[in-house]
Protein backbone atom coordinates (compact mmCIF):
# COMPACT_ATOMS: atom_id res chain seq x y z
CA UNK A 1 0.00 0.00 0.00
CA UNK A 2 1.38 3.40 -0.98
CA UNK A 3 0.57 6.34 1.26
CA UNK A 4 0.75 9.86 -0.09
CA UNK A 5 1.46 12.55 2.47
CA UNK A 6 0.83 16.27 2.19
CA UNK A 7 3.91 18.45 1.61
CA UNK A 8 5.95 19.06 4.75
CA UNK A 9 6.37 22.57 6.11
CA UNK A 10 9.92 22.37 4.75
CA UNK A 11 8.60 21.82 1.23
CA UNK A 12 6.09 24.64 1.66
CA UNK A 13 9.02 27.02 2.17
CA UNK A 14 8.21 28.04 5.73
CA UNK A 15 10.29 30.99 6.88
CA UNK A 16 11.19 30.19 10.50
CA UNK A 17 14.78 31.36 10.69
CA UNK A 18 16.45 27.96 10.41
CA UNK A 19 19.13 27.14 7.89
CA UNK A 20 17.74 25.21 4.91
CA UNK A 21 19.33 22.77 2.50
CA UNK A 22 20.20 24.15 -0.92
CA UNK A 23 17.50 23.84 -3.62
CA UNK A 24 17.34 20.34 -5.03
CA UNK A 25 18.24 18.74 -1.69
CA UNK A 26 14.71 18.79 -0.23
CA UNK A 27 13.87 15.16 -0.99
CA UNK A 28 14.41 13.04 2.09
CA UNK A 29 14.95 16.12 4.22
CA UNK A 30 13.97 15.87 7.85
CA UNK A 31 13.44 19.57 8.33
CA UNK A 32 15.46 22.52 9.52
CA UNK A 33 18.99 22.27 10.81
CA UNK A 34 18.98 22.76 14.56
CA UNK A 35 22.73 22.89 15.29
CA UNK A 36 25.37 25.05 13.66
CA UNK A 37 28.56 23.28 12.55
CA UNK A 38 30.51 22.11 15.60
CA UNK A 39 27.66 22.75 18.07
CA UNK A 40 26.61 19.12 18.42
CA UNK A 41 30.19 17.96 18.94
CA UNK A 42 30.66 20.51 21.71
CA UNK A 43 27.31 19.72 23.33
CA UNK A 44 27.92 15.95 23.31
CA UNK A 45 31.35 16.43 24.84
CA UNK A 46 29.84 18.64 27.57
CA UNK A 47 27.08 16.12 28.36
CA UNK A 48 29.56 13.22 28.46
CA UNK A 49 31.88 15.25 30.71
CA UNK A 50 28.99 15.85 33.12
CA UNK A 51 28.11 12.15 33.23
CA UNK A 52 29.40 9.17 31.21
CA UNK A 53 26.57 7.67 29.19
CA UNK A 54 25.40 5.72 26.13
CA UNK A 55 24.48 7.25 22.77
CA UNK A 56 20.78 6.59 23.31
CA UNK A 57 20.93 8.42 26.66
CA UNK A 58 22.51 11.40 24.90
CA UNK A 59 19.66 11.46 22.39
CA UNK A 60 17.16 11.53 25.27
CA UNK A 61 19.09 14.26 27.12
CA UNK A 62 19.13 16.49 24.04
CA UNK A 63 15.44 15.79 23.41
CA UNK A 64 14.78 16.85 27.00
CA UNK A 65 16.80 20.07 26.50
CA UNK A 66 14.38 20.92 23.67
CA UNK A 67 11.33 19.96 25.79
CA UNK A 68 10.60 17.17 23.30
CA UNK A 69 10.30 19.53 20.32
CA UNK A 70 13.45 18.08 18.71
CA UNK A 71 15.20 14.74 18.96
CA UNK A 72 18.48 14.11 17.14
CA UNK A 73 18.61 10.92 15.10
CA UNK A 74 21.11 8.14 15.79
CA UNK A 75 22.45 8.87 12.29
CA UNK A 76 23.66 12.24 13.57
CA UNK A 77 24.69 11.27 17.10
CA UNK A 78 26.77 8.13 16.50
CA UNK A 79 29.02 9.54 13.73
CA UNK A 80 29.69 12.56 15.95
CA UNK A 81 30.57 10.26 18.86
CA UNK A 82 32.91 8.33 16.55
CA UNK A 83 34.54 11.61 15.50
CA UNK A 84 35.04 12.61 19.16
CA UNK A 85 36.43 9.18 19.96
CA UNK A 86 38.86 9.26 17.03
CA UNK A 87 39.98 12.72 18.18
CA UNK A 88 40.73 11.27 21.63
CA UNK A 89 38.16 13.61 23.25
CA UNK A 90 36.10 10.71 24.59
CA UNK A 91 36.57 7.00 25.09
CA UNK A 92 33.94 4.34 24.68
CA UNK A 93 33.81 1.17 26.73
CA UNK A 94 31.46 -1.61 25.64
CA UNK A 95 29.26 -2.89 28.43
CA UNK A 96 26.33 -5.19 27.82
CA UNK A 97 26.50 -4.65 24.06
CA UNK A 98 26.36 -0.85 24.39
CA UNK A 99 29.19 1.66 24.46
CA UNK A 100 29.40 3.91 27.48
CA UNK A 101 31.26 7.11 26.61
CA UNK A 102 33.36 9.14 29.04
CA UNK A 103 35.46 12.26 28.54
CA UNK A 104 39.24 12.00 28.35
CA UNK A 105 41.64 14.53 29.85
CA UNK A 106 42.10 16.01 26.37
CA UNK A 107 38.30 16.31 26.02
CA UNK A 108 37.93 18.06 29.37
CA UNK A 109 40.77 20.47 28.51
CA UNK A 110 39.19 21.21 25.10
CA UNK A 111 35.84 21.85 26.79
CA UNK A 112 37.46 24.31 29.24
CA UNK A 113 38.99 26.17 26.28
CA UNK A 114 35.58 26.25 24.57
CA UNK A 115 33.50 27.41 27.56
CA UNK A 116 32.36 30.58 25.80
CA UNK A 117 31.42 28.65 22.64
CA UNK A 118 29.47 26.15 24.77
CA UNK A 119 27.54 29.03 26.36
CA UNK A 120 26.64 30.13 22.83
CA UNK A 121 25.43 26.62 21.98
CA UNK A 122 23.20 26.56 25.05
CA UNK A 123 21.78 30.02 24.19
CA UNK A 124 21.03 28.85 20.62
CA UNK A 125 19.28 25.78 22.03
CA UNK A 126 17.00 28.02 24.09
CA UNK A 127 16.22 30.13 21.01
CA UNK A 128 15.62 27.06 18.84
CA UNK A 129 13.43 25.52 21.53
CA UNK A 130 11.15 28.57 21.55
CA UNK A 131 10.94 28.56 17.74
CA UNK A 132 10.26 24.83 17.55
CA UNK A 133 7.66 25.05 20.31
CA UNK A 134 5.66 27.53 18.21
CA UNK A 135 5.19 24.87 15.52
CA UNK A 136 5.12 21.96 17.92
CA UNK A 137 2.77 19.04 18.46
CA UNK A 138 0.85 18.66 21.74
CA UNK A 139 2.71 17.12 24.68
CA UNK A 140 0.46 14.04 24.55
CA UNK A 141 1.56 13.37 20.97
CA UNK A 142 5.24 13.76 21.91
CA UNK A 143 4.73 11.27 24.72
CA UNK A 144 3.09 8.76 22.38
CA UNK A 145 5.90 9.18 19.81
CA UNK A 146 8.40 8.60 22.61
CA UNK A 147 6.62 5.36 23.55
CA UNK A 148 6.76 4.26 19.91
CA UNK A 149 10.48 5.10 19.70
CA UNK A 150 11.11 3.14 22.90
CA UNK A 151 9.15 0.13 21.63
CA UNK A 152 11.12 0.08 18.38
CA UNK A 153 14.41 0.46 20.29
CA UNK A 154 13.53 -2.59 22.43
CA UNK A 155 13.76 -4.85 19.37
CA UNK A 156 17.51 -4.15 18.95
CA UNK A 157 18.01 -6.23 15.81
CA UNK A 158 15.64 -9.08 16.67
CA UNK A 159 13.39 -8.65 13.64
CA UNK A 160 11.90 -11.72 12.00
CA UNK A 161 10.48 -11.28 8.48
CA UNK A 162 6.95 -11.71 9.88
CA UNK A 163 7.54 -9.10 12.59
CA UNK A 164 8.92 -6.64 10.03
CA UNK A 165 5.76 -6.99 7.94
CA UNK A 166 3.50 -6.70 10.99
CA UNK A 167 5.17 -3.56 12.38
CA UNK A 168 5.48 -1.96 8.93
CA UNK A 169 1.75 -2.50 8.39
CA UNK A 170 0.87 -1.02 11.78
CA UNK A 171 3.05 2.04 11.21
CA UNK A 172 1.82 2.63 7.65
CA UNK A 173 -1.83 2.19 8.68
CA UNK A 174 -1.36 4.57 11.61
CA UNK A 175 0.34 7.17 9.40
CA UNK A 176 -2.48 6.95 6.87
CA UNK A 177 -5.12 7.26 9.62
CA UNK A 178 -3.39 10.41 10.91
CA UNK A 179 -3.25 11.93 7.43
CA UNK A 180 -6.88 10.99 6.68
CA UNK A 181 -8.06 12.56 9.93
CA UNK A 182 -11.15 11.65 11.95
CA UNK A 183 -13.12 10.46 8.89
CA UNK A 184 -11.15 7.18 8.91
CA UNK A 185 -11.36 4.75 11.85
CA UNK A 186 -8.18 4.45 13.89
CA UNK A 187 -6.01 1.35 13.69
CA UNK A 188 -7.27 0.14 17.08
CA UNK A 189 -10.94 0.66 16.05
CA UNK A 190 -10.54 -1.21 12.76
CA UNK A 191 -8.70 -4.12 14.43
CA UNK A 192 -11.58 -4.63 16.88
CA UNK A 193 -13.99 -5.54 14.04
Amino acid sequence: MTVLYPPSTHEQGRQDGFERRPPGRERGSRGPRVFAPGDLKLLLLALITEKPCHGYELIRQIESMFDGAYSPSPGVIYPTLTHLEMGKMISGDAEGGKKCYSATDAGRLFLQDQAEALDGVRMRIETSKRTLRDQDRPAEIHEAVGHLRDALQMHQGRWSPEEILRVRGLLNDTAKAIVDGPARPSVSESSND
